[in-house]
């Protein structure tokens, strides 16, 4: 009797250590997404990684920040495709993601503090239904292009090349600045507050 307590504790004690440290690196790296970056990226260095804010969705429909490191890129657009590609692959918190999960980006294109980003029908097919779905989509998209390149003012969201595009119940048809007021309240340190 007493031989089987000793290899209980054996078994028990590894495992509990294991656990222990998976937890403290998850919950370490569930802490980085909510931090926000001290300063615009792009001027972090000569780092290999930059840090980059995306918008995702909280169970009371507003957008949110997680911050995400990316690795460093050259110009604009190969920086814009890298920043939506991380965008649409999904959130690492626990936040919801707005953006369908197989949307293309046909094309990128910069005039004059405007980008244009042409995506496929998958965006449009693919998004929840309702107009607050759609809402966080978009701007969920034109607020994390604004934030992390702060010389694009405005986003224009086209599909499959259709500069009149509209979604069920949103009007794509001209330039979107940002929408802050679709944002979470957040605290200086990038928490979202209650």
């Amino acid at each position: 009797m007493k031989h089987r307590r000793r290899i209980g504790v054996d078994v028990i004690v590894p495992f509990v250590l294991v656990a222990l440290v998976f937890g403290g690196l998850v919950w370490q790296k569930y802490r980085e997404a909510g931090q926000l970056p001290d300063v615009p990226p792009g001027q972090q260095g000569p780092a290999l990684v930059q840090k980059v804010v995306l918008f995702y969705a909280n169970d009371e429909g507003k957008l949110v920040r997680e911050a995400r490191q990316v690795e460093r890129c050259g110009d604009r657009s190969t920086c814009l495709r890298s920043l939506l590609d991380e965008l649409f692959s999904g959130p690492i918190s626990d936040l919801t993601n707005v953006y369908p999960e197989w949307t293309t980006v046909n094309d990128v294109v910069f005039e004059n503090g405007l980008a244009v980003i042409d995506l496929g029908s998958d965006f449009a097919e693919g998004l929840a239904a309702g107009s607050s779905a759609e809402m966080l989509a978009v701007y969920g998209i034109v607020n994390t292009v604004c934030t992390n390149l702060p010389e694009i003012t405005q986003v224009q969201i086209t599909i499959d090349g259709n500069r009149q595009a509209r979604l069920r119940h949103l009007d794509l048809s001209d330039p979107l600045k940002p929408y802050r007021d679709l944002e979470a309240s957040q605290d200086p340190s990038g928490q979202e507050r209650n």
